[in-house]
């Protein structure tokens, strides 16, 4: 159809599958397997008082969620930027930092949602090669460019950069904004956030998808000069000025307090003392496994297809995920689950490794 022809045509990220049933062990989109913090339950029984106020709109700033993230983090209110999960604020990130001829720069085996992103807006880009053993070099991002993604630590491959490499890459690129992408970094690593202050070019982003329990709540955040958050703010409201819900205000607000830091401390113990004890376990069972600074693990078996272990940990009701891209599609990234449920995937692997 001739309509066709004006129609911006992109290849979507596809995100890990969410099967539907029951006896599934979901272990393939890193989402935690605790619940969150107490202070996140009290906040949501309040919402039910609360609902004649939802024929409002909410705050457009989300000033409460700010506050309580900058106090948090002992940073400016104006240092804060929120959106509806970490892809919002990213998505929004590039649309005002990224306009430039020279290519937006970062590696060729991360988060895939940057490249679609790039190709969406129309940003120029280049693909940064990893290192044979997946790392990142920081010298390869000293060269022209009109912006730097990386994700610390990245994902799939689960390997974090270290702060000094980080400041190297955003130090020797004073005329680009460097984003530094942390979904994981409660997990393993050193945050870039103590660096905001000394660089203006450099936007730390993390979620609270991950360590804090709270994938269904949609809760990003952005942290940089007051500057850098400025335009931020400037853009997402040419766009859409309510984009988080009054419900997801108030349950983040709760999320970043510091009542229930002993809580989330806990929680993330757990899941790093699980995290070593499946390297383990899969390592006694010949996989190798990627030193991890997440919450899940990337592995490669030298005696089966990744592909092949995917397929039948799924007809088990076991979904891990697989890659099928180049120089990681005989790897797999499992996330851990409770015991209980890394228990049932040591077992399933053990049958299908016969």
């Amino acid at each position: 159809m001739a309509w066709e022809e004006n129609i911006h045509k992109v290849v979507p990220y596809v995100p890990g599958e969410q099967p539907v049933g029951t006896n599934i062990i979901k272990l393939n989109t890193n989402e935690n397997p605790y619940p969150p913090a107490p202070g996140v339950a009290d906040a949501l029984r309040g919402i039910a008082d609360e609902y004649d106020l939802m024929r409002r709109y909410p705050d457009p700033d989300a000033r409460d969620l700010t506050k309580a993230l900058a106090d948090y983090y002992g940073i400016e209110d104006e240092q804060v930027f929120v959106g509806v999960g970490s892809d919002d604020v990213l998505a929004m990130s590039f649309l005002t930092f990224f306009d430039s001829d020279k290519p937006l720069l970062f590696p060729d085996i991360t988060y895939s949602f940057y490249e679609v992103w790039a190709k969406l807006f129309r940003i120029p880009n280049k693909r940064i090669p990893l290192r044979d053993d997946f790392t990142i070099d920081p010298d390869a991002y000293l060269i022209p460019n009109g912006g730097i993604v990386i994700a610390n630590p990245n994902a799939p491959t689960s390997l974090a950069l270290d702060l000094d490499s980080i400041e190297k890459i955003v130090s020797g690129n004073p005329d680009s904004v460097v984003i530094i992408d942390e979904a994981y970094i409660d997990f393993g690593g050193e945050s870039a956030l103590p660096l905001i202050d000394r660089y203006d070019n450099l936007l730390v982003v993390q979620t609270f998808s991950k360590s804090r329990s709270m994938a269904g709540a949609r809760i990003g955040m952005a942290f940089g000069s007051a500057k850098l958050i400025s335009y931020l703010k400037d853009v997402k409201f040419s766009i859409n000025s309510y984009t988080m819900s009054r419900d997801a205000i108030r349950i983040g607000t709760a999320a970043a307090s510091l009542a229930d830091e002993n809580y989330f401390k806990e929680v993330t113990d757990r899941i790093l003392k699980t995290r070593e004890e499946a390297a383990g376990r899969l390592t006694e069972m010949g996989f190798d496994v990627a030193h991890s600074a997440t919450n899940f693990l990337f592995v490669t078996h030298p005696d089966m297809k990744a592909s092949d272990i995917y397929s039948a940990l799924k007809e088990k009701n076991i979904y891990v995920r697989y890659f099928n891209l180049p120089r990681i599609d005989d790897h797999l990234r499992i996330t851990i689950g409770t015991p209980e449920e890394m228990e049932e995937l040591y077992k399933a692997l053990q049958e299908v490794m016969k």
